[in-house]
């Protein structure tokens, strides 16, 4: 039986999604400690800080790929989720491909180790709500802003 690298398996799942031409489901998360900080994410991509989250593996559901997407991006392991804020679904929110975006609530313990990958995620900090960035990666701050008074929001 043929061993196919975990990287390489990885950059094939990309081009396949990319050549069936399917949405991709993700999930965002407002993670938001004890404290009422904000834990924000930069990314190495847009070098531009945004919500923890990611796309849906094969066999997962919306809360787990939460959760996993809290620890691998953010270095979370505590989280307790919360209320549906909204489903963005805009074709061009997401400038790699269509995205379908779940964004929720949870309250989380304070980042506990660094992210899995840190040329994905290069920095993650903790932000009072009145030190958010003016600009987020991906459409966040206006997914964020929308969360915070209180709207609930599908597209």
């Amino acid at each position: 039986m043929l061993a196919v690298p975990s990287s390489l398996f990885a950059i094939l799942k990309e081009i396949l999604r990319h050549l069936l031409r399917r949405p991709v489901v993700g999930v965002s998360v407002i993670a938001r400690t004890q404290s009422g900080h904000l834990v924000l994410i930069k990314r190495g991509d847009t070098h531009l800080w945004a919500l923890p989250g990611g796309t849906v593996e094969w066999g997962e559901d919306l809360r787990a790929t939460a959760i996993r997407e809290l620890l691998e991006e953010a270095g979370i392991k505590q989280a307790q989720l919360g209320k549906l804020c909204g489903v963005y679904s805009h074709p061009d929110r997401d400038p790699r491909f269509h995205a379908v975006t779940v964004l929720v609530e949870a309250t989380v313990a304070e980042p506990e180790q660094a992210p899995y990958n840190p040329t994905e995620i290069v920095e993650v900090r903790l932000f009072a709500l009145d030190q958010l960035p003016l600009e987020l990666s991906h459409g966040n701050r206006e997914m964020l802003d929308r969360a915070l008074l209180g709207a609930n929001f599908w597209e």
